[in-house]
């Protein structure tokens, strides 16, 4: 820290930011470019850093507060968005130069998170994190492959045909698509650039007549070039620049979630900018008939899994000690039984106790507890299998008794069936169904401090939009969609709730793909109506058809009575 402060002394800054993504604006970034952990220690998924010459803050979501505060509250001051916006906070007298690396940065978000008095923004193109990280671990290169028709459903030509549709429509001379999971789909191609998705980490540039220049490592396209359309340029990743910089007199469109202010910087000299969001963010949310299809098999095969861990932790958690970070191994090991599975979609979330009011929780050394009896047990997990990404959540109890935690929990999953019965319209949100899940807390003035579902991809990002069920999201909602719904609450210090299944639209109704069965021993049964016994019912009835083949003697046994009706 002490270096890094010297820096901003050298290069005149009076403050730098550092975000959590890459240049690629990947969501889980690999160690080697993970600079927001290098400098703050914070492991969690979203949030950045301000460092000043006297001061350091650091900037989370609601989902991050607690392990933000445990991992960097000696040095950083920690502060949640968007409850204390940052312009609340970063008060100043006197003007002050912040320093940033516009190839991390979208011009969008930067001008949102930083319009505040007193503040004046410094591009500056060396990043100083970099600088002072001297250790800083290698990134392996492995090469890109190819999914076949019989996998994606329509091949990359019929792909890039509906992008060209695009250009017609809105009269534009290129789309450079800076999004790494942008160009798995049009190209049906993945990656090994993250540690929990398959994506290809890339850039391409496409125009109006189908031709793409597609930049990356050469060491990675070794595999792809063959089964790609003949029309694509393969350039190294570094000649992005000077393409781009050629370019003059063109209407281009970029994408406002990822392409970085450098590049809109080399383009916006000689061009007319188009910045929305990438239409192929919408496109790749719409799964085709063999995309759903093989999700199903991926979340039957994730189910047989998960289920026979929790029956495992529910026979043994008495007898055995069983810590948080070796049930997370069992997990994964469970998981591993199945040839489809690849890795896990996202770190698992494996807590007990008061561990499960950290809403993104990581078991560590430092934190691990043994599963006791009293307390709640929440696991978040998910895998990357072929092909399809799984994401569920279920919060067990290890012989809980209160009454009050009971009332909590079937508050949530009133709210959670209350999202899966949401009647769809032609222009049904994901804020509206946000609103009806939160309903039943609201009610006796409690809420969660996060969304209740998240687009999810095709073997690909395990967090995907453009469509979420959260407050302020207007996408409208299409058969096709697949989103999580994740009503919980939390209280810090005591317990966590959640209760998550991935769930598509189908023909304007919410369908199931996860079959894991519901906790019933912290149901209240007395809170709850007609509607929502028979939904409970129906969703263990067809939990219990589809796993019963794959359970041994002893497993057949529990599923029954997991899935019979209360």
């Amino acid at each position: 820290m002490k270096k890094f402060k010297n820096l901003l002394k050298q290069y005149k800054l009076d403050g730098y930011i550092i975000p959590k993504n890459d240049e690629y604006f990947n969501e889980y970034v690999s160690s080697a470019k993970d600079r927001l952990k290098f400098i703050s220690n914070f492991s969690g998924s979203a949030g950045f850093a301000v460092i000043l010459k006297n001061k350091n803050y650091l900037f989370v979501d609601g989902r991050y507060t607690i392990q933000a505060r445990i991992q960097s509250g000696k040095s950083f001051k920690v502060i949640t968005i968007p409850k204390k916006f940052p312009k609340d906070v970063l008060k100043f007298n006197k003007k002050l130069t912040i320093g940033f690396d516009p190839r991390l940065h979208t011009e969008s978000k930067l001008n949102f998170l930083f319009n505040i008095k007193n503040i004046s923004l410094k591009s500056v193109n060396k990043n100083l994190v970099d600088i002072v990280w001297s250790k800083r671990p290698k990134e392996l290169i492995k090469p890109f492959y190819s999914l076949s028709k019989k996998n994606t459903g329509i091949s990359s030509e019929e792909k890039i045909l509906e992008v060209k549709k695009f250009f017609n429509k809105n009269k534009v001379d290129y789309l450079l698509v800076t999004a790494p999971e942008n160009i798995a789909w049009i190209l049906n191609i993945r990656g090994h650039d993250s540690i929990f998705s398959p994506i290809p980490n890339a850039r391409l540039l496409m125009n109006k007549n189908g031709d793409i220049h597609f930049f990356a490592n050469p060491k990675k396209i070794t595999m792809i070039k063959k089964s790609l359309p003949k029309k694509i340029i393969f350039h190294e990743e570094n000649k992005i620049e000077k393409i781009l910089t050629n370019l003059y007199k063109n209407k281009i469109f970029l994408d406002s979630l990822s392409c970085s202010i450098y590049y809109k910087n080399l383009l916006k000299k000689k061009n007319i900018i188009v910045e929305k969001i990438d239409p192929i963010h919408f496109f790749k949310s719409i799964k085709n008939i063999t995309e759903i299809k093989n999700m199903k098999k991926s979340h039957l095969s994730d189910g047989v899994a998960l289920t026979k861990f929790l029956f495992w932790i529910k026979k043994n958690f008495r007898k055995k000690k069983i810590t948080e970070l070796f049930a997370q191994k069992k997990l994964e090991n469970f998981r591993k039984m199945n040839k489809s599975y690849k890795f896990p979609s996202f770190n698992t979330i494996s807590g007990s106790g008061p561990n499960t009011a950290i809403i993104h929780y990581r078991a560590s050394p430092k934190t691990n507890r043994s599963l006791r009896k009293g307390d709640l047990y929440l696991v978040d997990s998910g895998g990357q299998y072929s092909f399809g990404t799984t994401d569920v959540t279920r919060t067990i109890s290890l012989d809980n008794k209160s009454n009050y935690i009971k009332e909590i929990y079937t508050r949530v999953l009133k709210g959670h069936i209350a999202v899966s019965n949401f009647p769809l319209k032609k222009n049904s949100t994901g804020s509206k169904v946000d609103q009806s899940a939160r309903k039943f807390l609201k009610k006796i003035k409690l809420d969660y401090p996060h969304g209740t579902g998240h687009g999810v991809g095709y073997f690909l990002n395990v967090h995907e939009g453009p469509q979420s069920f959260s407050k302020n999201n207007k996408v409208n909602l299409r058969d096709g969609m697949i989103i999580s719904n994740e009503p919980g609450y939390y209280k810090e210090g005591s317990f966590g709730i959640r209760i998550e299944n991935l769930i598509y639209i189908n023909q304007n109704k919410f369908e199931e793909l996860t079959m894991v069965p519901i906790e019933k021993d912290l149901i209240n049964k007395k809170m709850l109506n007609k509607n929502e016994i028979n939904w409970i019912n129906k969703y263990h009835n067809r939990v219990r058809k589809n796993l019963l083949k794959f359970m041994n003697f002893q497993e057949k046994v529990d599923l029954t009575k997991a899935c019979s009706p209360i």
